[in-house]
């Protein structure tokens, strides 16, 4: 048999001896196991919601055996005590507040729990989110009101998700799908409001494809591909996009600014922009609005459309065929360029929020939510006197797009001699709509769910953007 060295025995017999005392003193703190020490008996109190247990307290605590325990529960308002439940043999009521236990056994833990039961008339509310956002109103966690109360809920989203609907006890609910509803209170209810992660929050549509740019910062384009215009895959960090004819534009959330697609007029070459805010990109060049309000443009110059360097107090730009509008901070509006059907005389426009340049006609959206147009009319793309409570404006060669407050959709022109209809302005039955772009000859739609729809012309699957 090998021996074990000297010193290794020294060691293990310390180890040992060690081990041997760590032993020893866990049991005699423990009660050689028990729970407690010898003679004495351990007593656990809890409460159920709607009050608590004021003497001793809730929690753990230890009695010489035999002890005789003084208990008192105390009901929150609306509330009343209901019962003592668990181990209660020894509970000289257990349908009493006040009462006592006696703690006779000191070989067991003894676990009791005072019940409180809500007041007639009252019913519990308990408010719940999923990752995401969070209610706002009235809050999370447990609410009681009277009976047939109508409690407002408010969901509120964190950035990049987006309300999905409540779920849960929604039988009173007025509309599990809005962020912002009510519900009855005729019963005990607990609901949950439940986010997703918002997927496209913008799209841009160019003359023959489409750009989607999705919560994450990336982006996505169908279409039309062959100057490259749709290699956005490797794009990150983009917090707005936008689709000329055949070049697309990118703003970073740093200020600057990528460019994919046809370059023959250097409508690409914005490689050394900062300080950008909002982009938008015409038919051959790219037009960018600075933090300071001013506006730089490249591309294609030969009609002044990039004659914007004198321009201050802008606050959005928008780049047409052959031109481009800006607006200013007090509500008017100024353009250049290519003024061939009066598609830049805008100068007399005010109280303007949101401007947009189609091929030969522009749009303004006014404060007041009704809209304006000049230009070419061929199509009666600038038939839009009658609109009224429109949040958002979108043109392009023949029609115009435009968002409602309420979610929905109308459209004009499309037709006319110089373009059949087909299809792009058929957007009656849209609902739910956050943002509109106008292509050549389609027209796509954001939902609030994050999800897209497209109409018009299907030419190179630029309206596949179901998935």
């Amino acid at each position: 048999m090998k021996m074990m060295p000297g010193s290794s025995v020294r060691r293990c017999a310390a180890i040992i001896s060690i081990l041997l005392v760590v032993t020893d003193l866990i049991v005699m703190i423990t009660g050689c196991g028990d729970g407690h020490a010898p003679g004495y008996s351990s007593l656990r109190i809890h409460s159920t919601y709607g009050g608590s247990v004021t003497e001793p307290g809730e929690g753990f605590f230890e009695y010489p055996t035999n002890t005789m325990v003084d208990l008192v529960a105390e009901p929150d308002e609306h509330f009343h005590f209901a019962s003592w439940t668990g181990d209660v043999d020894t509970i000289a009521d257990i349908e009493s507040a006040a009462t006592n236990i006696t703690l006779s056994d000191d070989s067991s833990l003894t676990t009791i729990t005072a019940n409180f039961e809500l007041d007639e008339g009252w019913y519990r509310l308990d408010i719940f989110s999923s990752y995401g956002g969070s209610v706002t109103e009235p809050g999370e966690g447990i609410f009681i009101y009277a009976a047939n109360t109508i409690v407002t809920l408010v969901a509120q989203p964190d950035q990049g998700y987006q309300f999905s609907k409540w779920t849960g006890n929604v039988d009173t609910i007025a509309d599990i799908n809005a962020a912002n509803t009510t519900i009855i209170m005729d019963n005990n209810y607990s609901t949950t409001a439940n986010f997703r992660w918002y997927d496209i929050i913008q799209v841009a549509a160019g003359e023959d494809y489409t750009v989607g740019l999705k919560s994450d910062g990336t982006v996505v384009a169908v279409g039309w591909n062959e100057y490259g215009q749709c290699d956005v895959d490797n794009w990150t960090h983009i917090t707005q996009v936008d689709a000329g004819a055949a070049h697309t534009v990118g703003l970073k959330s740093d200020g600057t600014v990528v460019a994919v697609g046809e370059n023959v007029s250097a409508e690409c070459d914005v490689g050394n922009w900062t300080d950008i805010t909002q982009v938008s990109a015409g038919e051959s060049h790219t037009v960018g609005r600075k933090s300071d309000g001013t506006v730089v443009a490249v591309g294609w110059n030969d009609l002044g459309q990039c004659d914007v360097g004198n321009w201050t107090d802008i606050t959005q730009v928008s780049a047409g065929y052959g031109y481009t509008v800006g607006l200013k901070a007090d509500g008017t509006v100024v353009a250049v360029g290519w003024n061939s059907a009066g598609q830049c005389n805008v100068g007399g426009w005010t109280d303007i929020t949101q401007v947009s340049a189609g091929a030969c006609h522009t749009v303004g959206l006014k404060s007041d939510h009704t809209v304006v147009a000049v230009g070419a009319n061929f199509a009666g793309q600038c038939d839009v006197d009658d609109w009224m409570n429109i949040d958002q404006v979108a043109a392009h060669w023949s029609h115009t797009v435009g968002l409602e407050t309420d979610g929905t959709v109308v459209a004009v022109g499309g037709s006319g001699p110089y373009e059949e209809q087909v299809g792009q302005c058929d957007v009656g039955d849209w609902t739910d709509i956050i943002q509109v772009a106008a292509g050549l000859l389609h027209t796509v739609g954001v939902r609030n769910d994050g999800t897209v729809t497209a109409v018009g012309d299907n030419g190179y699957g630029k309206c596949n953007v179901g998935s």
